[in-house]
C-alpha cells in the first residue's frame, strides 16, 4: 500500500478499519484498536487505542502482546484491520472450541490456510510470549503451534480475504 496507514485507507466511502469495528463490537464487550502511528486519527473512531511496546515493530505478536497486557477479560480476540468482511461468527466459534478442548488458544482455519491472525488468546500467554518475542521471534504460527494451539474451521474462505492492494480496495 506504498506505505500508507492501511487500517486508515478509504474502503467504500469509510476507513477500512470501520467496516472491521463493524463486524467485531457486536461480538466483543470491549473493542481495543492496536497502532503504532496515527494513533489520533484511530481514537476518533471511539474505542481505546493502544501501542506496541517494541521500537522495532516487530509485527502482529507485538500487537497481541500489548493488547494481553491491556484486557481486561480473560480471553482476547484479534483480527487484522484488513478483512472487512470477517466471520460474525469469528468470537462464538473460537471461544466455543477453546472452552470445548480447554485450551488457551484458538485460531481460525479455512480449507485453503491457516488463519493465525484471526485468534482467541487466554491472558495467560501473555508471560510466554513476551519471552518469545525477547528472543527475536516475530512467526506468528510458530508460536500458536508452540502454545498447543487448536484450529477452528471455517467453512468458507471469503470472509478471511485481506485487501492488500489499492485494487482490492476499488
Amino acid at each position: 500500500m506504498g506505505g500508507a496507514d492501511k487500517g486508515l485507507l478509504p474502503y467504500r466511502g469509510r476507513p477500512l478499519i470501520t467496516h472491521v469495528i463493524d463486524r467485531l463490537a457486536p461480538q466483543v464487550f470491549v473493542l481495543l484498536i492496536s497502532a503504532n502511528r496515527n494513533l489520533d486519527a484511530y481514537l476518533t473512531l471511539g474505542h481505546a487505542v493502544i501501542a506496541d511496546n517494541f521500537s522495532d515493530f516487530p509485527g502482529p505478536l507485538a500487537g497481541l502482546a500489548a493488547g494481553l497486557a491491556t484486557c481486561t477479560t480473560d480471553w482476547l480476540v484479534t483480527c487484522p484491520c484488513d478483512c472487512p468482511a470477517l466471520p460474525g461468527d469469528l468470537v462464538v466459534k473460537l471461544l466455543s472450541a477453546a472452552e470445548q478442548r480447554n485450551v488457551s488458544l484458538a485460531l481460525a482455519v479455512t480449507p485453503d490456510r491457516l488463519q493465525p491472525t484471526f485468534q482467541l488468546c487466554h491472558r495467560s500467554l501473555l508471560p510466554v510470549l513476551t519471552t518469545y518475542l525477547a528472543a527475536g521471534n516475530r512467526k506468528v504460527a510458530d508460536w500458536c503451534r508452540q502454545q498447543g494451539a487448536i484450529e477452528v474451521p471455517f467453512p468458507d474462505p471469503a470472509p478471511f480475504r485481506n485487501l492488500n492492494t489499492p485494487a482490492d480496495l476499488t
